[in-house]
């Protein structure tokens, strides 16, 4: 199991589109992308330009399937309203949250 985390900066104005955006992409993802465990999404209580979405994959080569060149069209429309700063592939090692 992996987290991959997305951090991305995103301005207040378009928070809300991006926020809907993020929700109707990554639920697609989820439904249709072999491997894709869903999703959440941070946003810092301080800058609010700061957001973080942290996605659950099966395994690092699902994921890798669907990253293919780093720009999945699926994430097109996010990538219009925010800035992606980084992306980050985390190995899960424990998970106690309910």
């Amino acid at each position: 199991m992996i987290r991959v985390i997305y951090r991305w900066r995103v301005s207040e104005t378009n928070f809300a589109s991006f926020q809907a955006v993020w929700t109707r992409t990554t639920n697609q993802i989820h439904e249709t992308v072999p491997g894709a465990l869903g999703s959440f999404m941070l946003r810092d209580t301080e800058d609010k330009t700061a957001v973080m979405t942290v996605a659950k994959w099966d395994a690092r080569e699902s994921w890798e399937a669907f990253w293919g060149a780093e720009n999945p069209a699926q994430m097109t429309r996010m990538r219009e309203l925010g800035e992606r700063l980084s992306v980050q592939v985390c190995e899960e090692i424990d998970d106690f949250t309910r």
